[in-house]
């Protein structure tokens, strides 16, 4: 039986596995945390895909979802305007793009292939901006180009969007979810 897979037969990610035996250890032993209930963890993985072009042709905002859903591996909700904005031909209600929400599984699925495959692959990578925390842990980066990951099949794109990606997660400032993104081995920049 590999280490990936417990007695009854539930399958750990490898990401997970790997917070579990290393991350957590070496941000107990930094920030000295008393209770283990206080080192801080991965919440949830934000993906959104605004589709400004959805205002001439709805047709796109699907095409974006049907992505997304080959991305992220669950069904994606789709985003609607929440006024009318008649300088953008936008209509309260008009759908505009679509988001998906991570947790468990899933999420260390997602991280595992967006650290070691799809930044790889993304043109002229220089690293993660290490300023883009919010000030209460969480991270967001994001992509010019949704190609990067291994899922989507480049013959088969009509358009290329770009896509945001937010990291939650429980650290009470933005020095204790550096560090853990950090033991996720983030390649930040300078």
């Amino acid at each position: 039986m590999s280490d990936n897979t417990k007695s009854n037969g539930d399958y750990t990610p490898r990401m997970k596995a790997h917070y579990e035996a290393v991350v957590r250890a070496a941000l107990k032993e930094k920030f000295g945390y008393a209770n283990v209930m206080q080192i801080p963890k991965l919440e949830k993985i934000v993906i959104n895909m605004g589709v400004g072009e959805a205002v001439n042709d709805r047709k796109k905002v699907d095409n974006a979802s049907r992505d997304l859903t080959l991305i992220a591996g669950q069904k994606p909700v789709t985003t609607h305007a929440r006024k009318s904005i008649a300088t953008y031909k936008v209509r309260d209600g008009m759908a505009l793009g679509t988001k998906v929400t991570l947790r468990g599984n899933r999420m260390y699925e997602f991280l595992d292939r967006f650290i070691t495959i799809a930044l790889p692959r993304v043109k002229d990578f220089r690293g993660l901006n290490p300023k883009s925390f919010d000030g209460r842990g969480n991270f967001a980066c994001g992509l010019k180009e949704h190609i990067v990951f291994p899922e989507i099949d480049y013959d088969k794109v009509d358009e290329i969007w770009g896509m945001d990606v937010i990291v939650c997660t429980t650290a009470r400032n933005d020095d204790e979810a550096r560090e853990l993104l950090r033991g996720f081995n983030f390649p930040f920049g300078n």
